[in-house]
């Protein structure tokens, strides 16, 4: 059974940082590209991170390009999102899942992340 927990969510001011874990088990983490996904109250999830099998490559959206660094520890099932420079618009439900996420993908609870002064 897939299961993915993600955690290191709270409330920040603009301009704080916070790093965002996910634990993972169920599937074969270290062989599989991972992502960090984000939804915001009445808005669709969207993509915000990924990096390849073995940290091979980074790729990220436009909006968090230079102040996010997405990366991965495949000795403890783990992956990662360091958040710089965090503005009220990052406000979301973070998660992580396998990227591209597969059909019917099961997803974790995520974790809160409030940006707000």
């Amino acid at each position: 059974e897939v299961q993915l927990v993600e955690s290191g969510g709270g409330l920040v001011q603009p301009g704080g940082s916070l790093r965002l874990s996910c634990t993972a088990s169920g599937f074969a983490f270290s062989r599989s590209a991972m992502g960090w996904f984000r939804q915001a109250p009445g808005k669709e999830r969207e993509f915000v991170a990924a990096i390849g099998r073995n940290g091979a490559g980074t790729n990220y959206a436009d909006s968090v390009k230079g102040r996010f660094t997405i990366s991965r520890a495949d000795a403890k099932n783990t992956l990662y999102l360091q958040m710089n420079s965090l503005k009220p618009e990052d406000t979301a439900v973070y998660y992580c899942n396998a990227n591209p996420p597969p059909p019917r993908a099961s997803w974790g609870q995520g974790t809160q992340v409030t940006v707000s002064s």
